[in-house]
C-alpha cells in the first residue's frame, strides 16, 4: 500500500488540477497540485517518475479537456464511440508531457540533492514540457498552470513581466517551496517560509507597476454575440436571415466608434459578398464614423484555397488570415496518418489553408490591432507579431462548437491572460459565449450572457509601450530555465 501512495497523490493532483481554472477557479489548487505530483516525484526511479506524470497527465485533461468529447459528438458529426476513441487518443498523447518531465528530471539529474530537485529541476521541466506542449506535436497550450492565477497578485505580477509560463514558474516554485516547509530541519523549514513570503509579496508589488499608457482618448465599441445555431450556421437557406440578424443589430450601435462581428459571422465567402452587401454595409456606416471588423471565409480563386479571415469594414480596408488552425477542426495533421478522422468529423470548411506570417495589421477605429481568430488567442508569443504597435487586442471566436462546457470560461480566463501580457484592452466577440471586454490587468470589464442572442457595449482606451514580456517573449524565461540546468549538470560532471 506504502508503494501505492506516490501513485495516488499524481493522480489526485491531475484530479485536482482542471478545478483551478475557469469555470471553478480555484487557482490555490494549482501549486497544491504541482505539491502533490513534485512529492510524488522527489524519490522516483525515472520510469517510476514516467509513469506518475503519466498518471497526472490522464487525470488532468480526462477532466479538463472533457468538452473535447461534446464537441467531436454533438457538433462534429461522430458517434458516441468515435467521439469517444478520439478524445482517449488525444488525452494519451497530451500525457505524455508531464510523463517525459518526471522521467527526464530524475533520468537527467536523478543523482542531485532533494532541493537541489524541488527548488531547480522539477520546475524547471514543468515549464519546459508546458512551453513545448504549444509547439511540438501537440500543439495544445490549453490548461497551462499561469493562466489559472488572473484574479491572484501572482498573475498581476509576472503576466506582463514573464508571461504565463513565467506565472507557470512560480506556481511550480511555490509549490517546491510548499514541500521544503516539511523538511525537518528547522532552518530550511524558515527559509522556505520565508521564500514563499517573498514570491507572493514580490508579485503583488511589481503587480502595481504601469507597463503601458494611454496612446489616445477612449472609445466606444459594441460587440455582437448572433447565438446563431451550429447546425442552422452553413445551411444556404439561413443565410440570408443571419445576414439580417446581424445588420439589424449593427444598425442599434451606430454610435459605438467599433463594432465587431464573431468568427465567420458571415456564413458566404468575402467574394460573394464583397461588391454588393459589404458595399453597402459600409456606405450605411461611413456617416456615422462607425468601423466594423467582421468574421468571414475567404476563398482565394487562384489555387481554390479558402481561409478564416477577418476583415475590417473602414475606409482604409484590411483583412487577416487566421495563421494558427485548431488540429482536427481546421486542418489535418499528419494527413497521410490521420486521412481517416475526415470520414468521421463532418465539420465545415475543415481544411483551410494557413495565412502567412507578417501580414498587414488591421487598421480599426483609428488604431493598429492585434487580429486573432478563435483558437490562436492562446498562444501568448503570438500575439506579439502586432505588438507594440497595436494599440488594442480583437479576438473573434465561436466557442459554440463547445456547447454548454468548461471551454468557453477556460477560453475567456486565457484571453485574459493575453490583455494580462500585453497591458492592453482585448475585446472578444463570439457567436454564442462568452463575448466580452477585458482590461490590460485582466479584468472583465463587460461580459455577455452565453448562448442569448445580444450585444455588449463599453469604452476601451488604445494602449501604447511595451510590456517586457511584448520586448523578449517567452525565450527570456525558457532560455533561463535551459541554461540553470546546464550549469547544474556541468557542476556536476
Amino acid at each position: 500500500m506504502r508503494r501505492l501512495i506516490p501513485y495516488l497523490l499524481a493522480l489526485l493532483g491531475g484530479l485536482l488540477l482542471p478545478f483551478a481554472f475557469s469555470p471553478y477557479d480555484w487557482p490555490w489548487l494549482a501549486p497544491v497540485c504541482l505539491f502533490l505530483l513534485f512529492a510524488s516525484w522527489l524519490h522516483a526511479t525515472p520510469l517510476q517518475a514516467l509513469a506518475r506524470g503519466y498518471l497526472f497527465g490522464m487525470t488532468q485533461f480526462s477532466v479538463g479537456i472533457s468538452w473535447v468529447y461534446l464537441s467531436m459528438h454533438n457538433f462534429g458529426g461522430a458517434n458516441a464511440i468515435e467521439a469517444g476513441g478520439l478524445t482517449v487518443l488525444i488525452v494519451l498523447i497530451l500525457s505524455c508531457y508531464p510523463a517525459l518531465a518526471g522521467w527526464m528530471s530524475l533520468r537527467l539529474f536523478g543523482q542531485q540533492g532533494k532541493h537541489i530537485k524541488l527548488l531547480v529541476i522539477f520546475p524547471a521541466f514543468w515549464v519546459l514540457f508546458e512551453w513545448l506542449r504549444g509547439r511540438f506535436i501537440a500543439d495544445f497550450p490549453w490548461l497551462l498552470v499561469g493562466s489559472s492565477q488572473v484574479e491572484t497578485p501572482l498573475g498581476h505580477g509576472l503576466a506582463p513581466l514573464l508571461g504565463v509560463h513565467g506565472v507557470s514558474l512560480d506556481v511550480a516554485m511555490l509549490a517546491s517551496l510548499s514541500l521544503c516547509v516539511l523538511d525537518r530541519d528547522d532552518w530550511r523549514r524558515r527559509a522556505a517560509m520565508m521564500g514563499i513570503g517573498i514570491l507572493i509579496v514580490s508579485c503583488a508589488w511589481l503587480g502595481r507597476i504601469e507597463w503601458t499608457k494611454p496612446a489616445g482618448p477612449p472609445f466606444k465599441v459594441a460587440l455582437l454575440q448572433g447565438n446563431i445555431p451550429q447546425n442552422q450556421k452553413w445551411q444556404p437557406e439561413f443565410q440570408q436571415a443571419t445576414l439580417q440578424l446581424y445588420t439589424e443589430m449593427t444598425r442599434q450601435h451606430w454610435d459605438a466608434r467599433l463594432i465587431i462581428w464573431p468568427e465567420t459571422a458571415i456564413p458566404a465567402y468575402y467574394h460573394q459578398v464583397a461588391d454588393t452587401w459589404l458595399v453597402n454595409l459600409r456606405k450605411e456606416a461611413a456617416p456615422h464614423n462607425t468601423d466594423l471588423i467582421i468574421g468571414i471565409p475567404w476563398l482565394d480563386r487562384s489555387d481554390e484555397r479558402y481561409y478564416n479571415a477577418m476583415i475590417s469594414v473602414t475606409d482604409k480596408p484590411g483583412h487577416y488570415f487566421k495563421r494558427h488552425l485548431v488540429p482536427f477542426g481546421e486542418y489535418l495533421p499528419f494527413r497521410h496518418v490521420f486521412g481517416w478522422v475526415l470520414d468521421i468529423l463532418k465539420i465545415p470548411l475543415s481544411d483551410f489553408a494557413r495565412g502567412e506570417n507578417g501580414q498587414e495589421p488591421i487598421q480599426a477605429a483609428g488604431y493598429p490591432i492585434a487580429a486573432s481568430i478563435c483558437y490562436e488567442d492562446v498562444f501568448g508569443n503570438e500575439a506579439r507579431d502586432a505588438l507594440p504597435h497595436a494599440a488594442y487586442l480583437v479576438n473573434i471566436t465561436n466557442d459554440s462548437w463547445f456547447g454548454d462546457s468548461m471551454a468557453p470560461h477556460q477560453h475567456v480566463q486565457i484571453a485574459r491572460m493575453r490583455a494580462m501580457e500585453s497591458g492592453r484592452y482585448l475585446v472578444r466577440a463570439t457567436n454564442s459565449g462568452i463575448t466580452a471586454v477585458i482590461a490590460p490587468h485582466g479584468k472583465v470589464v463587460s461580459q455577455a450572457p452565453m448562448f442569448v442572442q445580444t450585444s455588449i457595449t463599453a469604452e476601451i482606451t488604445p494602449m501604447m509601450g511595451a510590456t517586457p514580456y511584448i520586448r523578449f517573449g517567452d525565450w527570456l524565461v525558457i532560455g533561463v530555465l535551459v541554461g540553470v540546468l546546464i550549469f547544474v549538470k556541468i557542476q556536476h560532471l
